[in-house]
């Protein structure tokens, strides 16, 4: 036997270390003194120090089957590394094409356990031909690392791979290609029963334990996984325990449905509370508590089918081997700080303000709010995410406000996002902010820019093009992008309204010396609005010509650009960089680099067969000749005098 002290919770180490070691001699127990058979060890891979944990819950590891080996058919596999995220994702409102070239992508993340919606998309063009052809690149890696493809778009769990909170299993629906550091989980043909199940055990304290006893600084391997012992269940057991997971995996999602940016978004928090009668409650502290006590219910279920002790269930809920934090949430998988991400705290005001632009825009629809139309059912855990949230309008319905893609800061017009978003909350029933065209002009846009940034990827969906004071500005819907938006900009709105400061402005100077003050500070101020609008029209006729936005070059490419008309400094910092980086010719894979140079990308593809794909153009690829074979023999004296 060895005597193990353990004093990670002492502050004066030496004093407690003194202390522990003369109730030892003195044969007296306490809760620091441990006795243990080194050999114990060997049951766990690895053969940890795990002195704390008794030799009944250790033996799990000889006793039982691990998660993938032998008869179960479980498995547990990494997935894609694209080496090239800003090239081969996105965020999953960027594209079009989701589920046809673009496919979910978990890729770790926050951590969260029995739901996390997962907010990337990846480039999937060709089945994956054109993510897996070598390209020219000063990078480190010129290939993707795509194993396991015989796995993908199978439903299962994952989880993220490195995180100082825990293992944190989650349901992985239909369709999704899991990451390097999002790994994936299944179970033989997939059977839903079977996979949740297998989340309520993998969700447990005890299986948090078990990967805990092996790893260290929260990074969860596959291998990791792949050895952590599985309870044999009986047929009730596996009901129970899938319908527990089914009914925690349910609670989280609800939590989702207020979270503007989720596959789950249904109303933002105001109108969703305000529509409970109709919707069902939505009581987030009510909620919390239910999930408190399925967890309580799981974990009592896998301490008995684990056979732990009173000691070793104190033991295992009072936090397994100390070496992991509970406290301040560290980076996730990608080293990305999506820690964050777990939960939504947006303001209820604000949130409810970006729903009624949304509203304005055609993005969400109003109808939910005002009982037109009902909410759809819930979907199952392992059905594939859709297109759409459920709070967006549906294709070929009608929008609250007719228009083609652009909305103005403009008192008085057709098209003001102002009056239209006035109209949406008391459409709904909800206070007009007496400022809410203050808020617009300076916080909206920096608020949602900081909602639409994920796993280092920006990408707003409502542009505001301003002129050089603010003064004026265009509000373009990414969605509705076109080739010909510009031209409708300069044509349905600039020049318009060009022409009304005009008419005032010419009206103002013909009274002469008979204005009065007020008349001059207006005439002033028409003069300046009078160039500025003459500057946004010169500069969009500049750009228009050659702008051809592309959905798949992902927002920050195509708002690129348009970098010297947005006003928020931080975000114009990020398109002008970019910018920069295309005239480079950094990223000859977009469409905007075909557009703008596309004599340079052409010669390019001739020798990268990864544009070339990426362009259509495999037809210029030459294959380079094949490097000829060096000889092998042994050297002759001849060869080693010469």
């Amino acid at each position: 036997m060895t005597i193990f002290l353990r004093l990670l919770a002492e502050d004066d180490k030496g004093a407690a270390l003194a202390e522990s070691c003369a109730r030892v001699r003195q044969g007296k127990n306490q809760y620091s003194h441990y006795e243990v058979t080194p050999g114990a060890f060997n049951a766990v891979p690895g053969k940890p120090f795990a002195y704390w944990i008794s030799e009944n819950v250790l033996s799990n590891f000889r006793e039982m089957p691990p998660l993938e080996g032998g008869q179960t058919g479980r498995v547990a596999k990494r997935g894609v590394n694209s080496n090239d995220d800003f090239r081969f994702i996105r965020c999953w409102w960027e594209v079009t094409q989701v589920g046809e070239r673009w496919f979910t992508h978990p890729k770790g993340g926050a951590f969260n356990k029995y739901y996390g919606d997962p907010h990337l998309v990846l480039d999937w063009f060709k089945a994956g031909e054109y993510l897996q052809t070598e390209r020219k690149t000063d990078r480190v890696y010129a290939f993707a690392i795509v194993p396991s493809k015989e796995l993908y778009f199978q439903p299962g769990l994952t989880y993220s791979l490195r995180t100082q909170r825990g293992l944190g299993m989650r349901v992985m629906p239909a369709q999704c290609i899991f990451g390097s550091k999002g790994p994936g989980v299944f179970v033989p043909e997939s059977i839903p029963t079977e996979l949740l199940a297998l989340l309520a055990l993998a969700a447990s304290a005890p299986f948090s334990l078990f990967a805990d006893l092996q790893t260290s600084f929260g990074s969860y391997e596959v291998g990791v996984i792949q050895r952590i012992p599985v309870a044999n269940l009986s047929k009730d057991q596996r009901i129970q325990l899938a319908a527990l997971a089914r009914r925690a995996w349910s609670l989280k999602r609800s939590l989702d449905t207020v979270t503007e940016t989720s596959h789950a978004f249904l109303l933002p928090l105001a109108l969703r509370q305000a529509q409970a009668e109709r919707l069902g409650a939505f009581d987030p502290p009510a909620i919390e508590a239910e999930l408190a006590r399925i967890q309580a219910e799981i974990d009592d279920i896998a301490f008995s089918l684990y056979g732990f002790s009173d000691a070793d269930r104190a033991a295992a809920l009072g936090g397994a081997g100390g070496e992991a934090s509970d406290g301040d949430a560290a980076e996730d998988a990608d080293g990305e700080g999506d820690e964050d991400e777990a939960a939504d705290d947006t303001p209820s005001t604000d949130a409810l303000l970006s729903w009624a632009i949304g509203v304005a825009f055609g993005r969400f629809d109003i109808r939910l709010a005002t009982g037109e139309r009902e909410a759809p059912p819930e979907p199952e855990p392992f059905d594939p995410l859709p297109a759409k949230s459920p709070g967006m309008l549906p294709d070929g319905d009608a929008p609250f406000h007719a228009h083609a893609g652009i909305l103005v800061d403009d008192p008085g017009h057709a098209h003001d996002l102002v009056r239209i978003a006035e109209r949406v909350l008391e459409r709904v029933d909800m206070p007009v902010p007496a400022e809410l065209r203050r808020w617009l002009q300076k916080d909206f846009f920096p608020f949602h820019l900081q909602r639409y940034s994920k796993s280092r990827r920006k990408a707003p969906i409502y542009w505001p093009l301003s002129t050089a004071s603010g003064s004026y500005t265009l509000w373009l819907y990414y969605p509705s992008l076109t080739s010909q938006t510009l031209y409708t900009a300069i044509n349905d709105f600039v020049e318009p309204k060009l022409a009304e400061v005009e008419t005032e402005a010419t009206t103002l100077r013909s009274k002469g010396s008979v204005r009065s003050r007020d008349e001059e500070k207006r005439l002033e101020a028409l003069t300046t609005l009078q160039a500025e609008l003459r500057d946004l029209r010169d500069q969009l006729q500049a750009i228009a010509p050659h702008y051809q936005p592309n959905h798949d070059d992902g927002v920050q490419i195509t708002a690129a650009p348009l970098w010297p008309l947005f006003r928020h400094k931080p975000w114009q910092k990020v398109l002008k960089d970019t910018w920069a980086k295309l005239e480079k010719g950094d990223y000859d894979w977009a469409h905007l680099a075909m557009t703008y140079w596309p004599e340079r990308v052409r010669e390019k593809c001739r020798h990268d067969k990864s544009l070339a794909i990426a362009h259509g153009l495999e037809d210029l690829y030459v294959e380079p000749p094949a490097a000829p074979k060096k000889a092998r023999g042994r050297k002759t004296s001849k060869d080693l005098e010469a």
